[in-house]
């Protein structure tokens, strides 16, 4: 059994706020550091997550930039004042959103380099990194800071984009020389879907095909997720993540009632290719993922399922196949195994096992 685990969350939009909200029902893990783009909370003996949650429900510090300046990178199109999410909540923007406006954070203009302060000086075990993925090398430079700074702990990120793999690769030996653990695609896919695939592979000696199919339901949770689904929308035909990055909130808005808040990928540049590769259950080419996106209903507009197809020892071709209980909410398939990741990273960590690790590679911890 580990001992308790501290953590930072680096981002509170919907998987930072999701990621504190699961971690009061996880057993060992307590969060100490959370920020967004305007402040940090920051309590050793763990955070009042209920009063932080409270107190940012409905006032968000999004934006699609996230960086060490407050106010850069401001491309919503707003004029700073509120905006109204159809008449329930006030999201607000500026200085004073977000975090800031719990009792127990601190304003700033440089959240990714205090967390990082936080994290070296105090030992903090791990650190979740749940900020937008819209830069391909934004995540990877965000590591490489931890690991500059001397942090060697874990850091763990649900990252969807398979080219994103190749450059925490190139910073391995960086992580290892600081004793740092990177678990990567923790989420749900990658995650704890593209491990499954990894064990329905174990029954063949040839996997000729792994075929992954999401349903996310978003109504509820849509304004916290703004980001997540901006993400998505780079995997539409047509467009990229230069100008997912660059659309207004009107703009996604408007594309949003266009498909009537439906959106179906196929063929996604989701990292679950490459991490299955990298584990050695197949060519990142064999691996397919696509799925649907409705962000006016909760319920899940098709059921979540890994397929995987392969031949046996025995010379016979058979499909092994994983589904999702239709009632798990994203929130739990995502937030869920990030923490079973960055508790199984911890023992690795522990253990003196630092550099670059995908989900298909090891299991997580409950």
């Amino acid at each position: 059994m580990t001992d308790d685990i501290t953590f930072a969350v680096l981002g509170t939009g919907g998987i930072g706020r999701r990621t504190l909200e699961v971690s009061q029902h996880k057993d060992g893990v307590t969060p100490v550091v959370a920020c967004d783009r305007n402040g940090i909370a920051v309590d050793h003996d763990g955070l009042d997550v209920d009063e932080l949650l409270d107190a940012t429900e409905g006032n968000i510090a999004s934006e699609e930039r996230y960086d060490d300046k407050a106010g850069a990178g401001d491309t919503t199109g707003n004029d700073g004042g509120p905006v109204t999410d159809g008449g329930t909540a006030v999201k607000q923007h500026g200085e004073d959103a977000g975090v800031v406006a719990s009792a127990q954070a601190e304003p700033t203009d440089s959240p990714i380099q205090d967390v990082i302060d936080e994290t070296v000086a105090e030992g903090v075990d791990a650190v979740l990194l749940a900020l937008p993925n819209l830069e391909h090398d934004f995540i990877p430079n965000v590591a490489e800071r931890f690991a500059d700074a001397g942090y060697d702990g874990v850091v763990v990120d649900v990252l969807k984009r398979s080219r994103v793999i190749e450059l925490l690769d190139e910073r391995e030996a960086m992580f290892r020389d600081a004793g740092m653990t990177f678990v990567c695609g923790a989420g749900a896919t990658p995650g704890f879907l593209t491990g499954a695939a990894a064990l329905a592979a174990q029954s063949f000696v040839d996997v000729e095909s792994v075929d992954i199919w999401w349903g996310v339901g978003l109504k509820s949770g849509y304004e916290d997720n703004r980001g997540t689904v901006r993400e998505d929308i780079a995997h539409l035909d047509g467009y990229d993540i230069e100008t997912a990055r660059e659309m207004t909130e009107a703009e996604i808005e408007a594309l949003v009632d266009e498909h009537d808040g439906r959106f179906e990928f196929h063929d996604m540049e989701h990292a679950d290719d490459v991490l299955l590769e990298r584990a050695g259950v197949c060519d990142a080419a064999d691996v397919s993922v696509g799925g649907v996106l409705d962000v006016h209903q909760d319920e899940k507009p098709t059921t979540t399922t890994v397929e995987v197809t392969g031949t046996t020892f025995d010379g016979e071709t058979a499909t092994n196949t994983f589904e999702l209980g239709d009632a798990t909410s994203m929130e739990a398939n995502v937030n869920g195994p990030a923490l079973g990741y960055m508790r199984r990273g911890v023992e690795m960590n522990r253990d003196g096992r630092a550099g670059v690790f995908g989900p298909a590679e090891l299991m997580p911890g409950f």
